[in-house]
């Protein structure tokens, strides 16, 4: 049955008449296409590959749902019951099953699933099985790293912006303990190789490890606070449940590099499937595999943080120094000398718009023109906490455990101070199952860095009852759009997944001196898979015409400062409810995006809305245009009550473990330090006071950087006393 609602996704279709608009292909891309175009969905290994990717990273309730959903369609009644009129035949036995239903009909009923705005269980079923299906499809390789669709739709990984050799060298080596393939002896020999102090309690089945910092997360936060606090003369250990990467090691295929190097595969979705959150799950964290925007604090949200929320950190000349040593250690450069596809496009349409659009700086060379950064950096030019700060805190001694996952802090009663509690450490269980013994971490401090989605789980599940942990997640929503630019008809050079992803930036702004800022503007950077998997199903055909399309599709998404706030309480669990304010500055934002891409020389242009949204631009007068415009709205998601819905995205989530002048304003006080425990830091994006606006990799740094100083500053005056 999973077969057969592969096969209604992505479907053998008629070569023999393939003619996809703007396309003049050579003579080996016209053989691709064909093929392309006759293709099913179910060869092997793509159904086993469907149901392993479903049932492994799919939310629980959503796998239920559609493993309800294809039993009743097994079935004649059930299949009556889900596909409606459409399962009726004039002959014995008048009532079929969904794998007996013509092609075409089937395809009708998946229309209409989509569409379905009553039952909207059947949505999620539809909506999963289109993502899974399409994502498989695009991002299966062979032996070869090849896939067979990708010379069809243009794709090319040996292109040029990774055609230089990657280094070789794995700067980080000297201080890794990688704690996978392995078992308890080797384990413990390559602790005690590390100079790590490590005894054996056989009593309690445990490692008891001692240092002075433990810090879970490598990201822009706990990269950050193990260079600092390394360099300072500390014995540092980071714990990271993902596995390092070199940049030797990255194979920028898609597929591999979403399962490896994100949380949940790049499938983790808040509760109610309308966003999805890309989060990093790798040594380095977010910054390995970011897109290389490197923004300072703007002066408006270093007052109101500083001013509205008493923060006076950020506001100080300590802030300021520290952004500039983030920015100097980073590598952070102002110019690209060579910016790719969508950027080109992003540019080219401001200037005929006659609107201004930005250059963005990169912690990245001048001429880096590496497109699959997103994937971690090939060529090791973007400078992640992995390359940077993490490289510093291990020529300081620093220890870094990979495939090793906190479970929870230690805490236990003091009766001094004004904390009832203090942090002790942490503990850990390794992934490697041959690994029997967990780990206990004793540390004088603990830093949790696990980002702003694992964060206040991990601390819940330690015994903090702060009851503003997890609440005020802000998740920098984004809508996309797209316009399509066939090679002959249009100056803009290159490949949609070429260049730099992030150079260039609109500020949509609606008075002169731009204190309202709507909305920002910049390009994604998104392969085949997660191409296939966002844009909208209207049909198998027109799923395999955008393909084709795929390599000049340029894409732009609006960005906005959220005000909505949602909750991170349990792993997995995030929700979002979006107020009003913020569905109007995305729509604004999203009008915008597309009257850039209009005014660049795209042919055609449109949403990610479920029902295709899409205008043809050839001789389109300026009412119809805005008559177009009027109808791109910011609508619910896929359990909306409303026909047509949209995927949101969030690559930037920050907030839920917000700084406050008080504890009943925010869980950690400016210094980052819990209100309740002693000793037990914050030191990830969780800790902002609220959505930042732009991409947040400088303030995250920055503000790690001033907390991890003023630890390194109160550990010394302990010393001394």
């Amino acid at each position: 049955m999973e077969d057969v609602l592969r096969r209604n996704i992505v479907h053998p279709l008629p070569s023999d008449d393939v003619h996809v608009e703007g396309i003049q292909p050579s003579a080996a891309r016209k053989i691709a296409i064909r093929a392309f175009f006759s293709a099913p969905g179910s060869r092997p290994p793509i159904p086993e590959a469907v149901a392993e990717l479903m049932k492994r990273r799919a939310l629980p309730e959503a796998v239920v749902a559609v493993r309800v959903a294809l039993r009743l369609l097994s079935t004649r009644i059930g299949t009556l019951l889900l596909c409606g009129f459409r399962s009726l035949t004039w002959k014995w036995p008048f009532l079929l099953k969904f794998s007996q239903i013509q092609l075409h009909k089937r395809e009708k009923i998946l229309q209409s699933w989509s569409k379905q705005s009553f039952w909207t269980s059947l949505r999620v079923v539809f909506l999963l099985i289109k993502v899974v299906c399409c994502f498989v499809f695009f991002s299966q390789t062979d032996e070869n790293s090849k896939n067979p669709a990708w010379e069809a739709i243009g794709y090319n990984l040996d292109s040029r912006e990774c055609s230089t050799k990657p280094q070789e060298e794995r700067p980080l080596q000297k201080g890794i303990v990688e704690c996978t393939n392995t078992d308890n002896d080797n384990l413990l020999r390559s602790l005690k190789e590390k100079c790590v102090e490590v005894t054996e309690d056989h009593e309690k089945n445990m490692f008891k490890v001692k240092c002075d910092v433990v810090i879970v997360g490598s990201g822009c936060g706990g990269g950050v606070a193990a260079g600092v606090l390394a360099s300072s003369g500390l014995k540092v250990l980071v714990i990271e449940k993902g596995n390092y990467f070199a940049p030797g090691d990255y194979s920028s295929l898609e597929g591999p590099s979403l399962d490896e190097l994100y949380v949940s595969g790049g499938m983790l979705t808040t509760l109610d499937g309308k966003m999805l959150l890309f989060s990093g799950s790798t040594v380095g964290g977010g910054s390995a595999i970011n897109w290389s925007a490197s923004i300072r604090t703007p002066d408006p949200v270093i007052k109101e943080w500083s001013v509205n929320h008493r923060l006076p950190i950020f506001n100080s000349s300590d802030y300021r120094l520290a952004m500039d040593e983030v920015c100097k250690r980073i590598g952070v450069t102002e110019k690209c000398t060579e910016e790719g596809f969508q950027n080109q496009v992003l540019r080219q349409g401001c200037e005929n718009l006659g609107l201004e659009v930005e250059k963005v700086p990169r912690n990245s060379s001048e001429n880096h023109y590496c497109g699959s950064c997103t994937y971690g950096c090939r060529l090791g030019d973007k400078k992640g906490t992995d390359t940077t700060w993490l490289v510093d805190a291990v020529e300081h001694g620093a220890v870094v455990l990979t495939g090793c996952k906190a479970e929870k802090f230690v805490l236990e009663d003091v009766k001094t101070g004004t904390r009832k509690k203090k942090c002790t450490g942490i503990i850990a269980a390794v992934s490697d199952k041959n690994v029997t013994k967990k780990l206990q971490i004793e540390a004088r401090v603990s830093i949790s860095a696990c980002g702003s989605v694992l964060t206040p789980p991990l601390l819940k599940s330690s015994g903090l009852r702060n009851p503003n942990i997890g609440a005020n997640l802000h998740l920098h929503p984004v809508l996309l759009a797209w316009g399509y630019f066939p090679e002959s008809a249009n100056s803009v050079k290159g490949k949609s997944f070429e260049g730099g992803i992030i150079t260039s930036l609109h500020k949509v702004t609606s008075d002169p001196e731009k204190r309202n800022i709507h909305a920002i503007i910049e390009a994604p950077g998104l392969g085949p898979a997660a191409f296939s998997s966002l844009i909208p199903w209207v049909s198998g055909r027109d799923m395999k015409e955008r393909m084709v399309k795929y390599d000049r599709t340029a894409n732009l998404f609006a960005l906005v400062r959220d005000q909505s706030t949602g909750e991170s309480q349990r792993r997995g669990k995030d929700s979002i409810s979006f107020k009003d304010f913020d569905k109007q500055n995305l729509k604004i934002g999203l009008r915008q995006c597309l009257r850039i891409l209009i005014a660049a020389g795209a042919a055609e242009v449109g949403t990610y809305r479920s029902d295709g949204q899409r205008m043809r631009c050839k001789g389109v007068k300026a009412g119809e245009l805005e008559e177009f415009l009027d109808t791109v709205i910011a609508p619910g998601g896929p359990r909306s009550r409303t026909e047509e819905w949209p995927i949101y995205a969030s690559a930037l989530q920050m907030g839920s473990f917000r700084m406050g002048d008080a504890a009943e304003t925010g869980p950690v006080d400016s210094n980052g330090e819990s209100w309740e425990p002693e000793g037990l830091y914050v030191c990830d994006g969780s800790f902002l006071p609220t959505a930042f606006g732009v991409n947040p990799m400088i303030t995250i740094q920055s503000t790690a950087y001033c907390i991890s100083s003023a630890i390194d500053v109160s550990e010394a005056n302990k010393t001394k006393v």
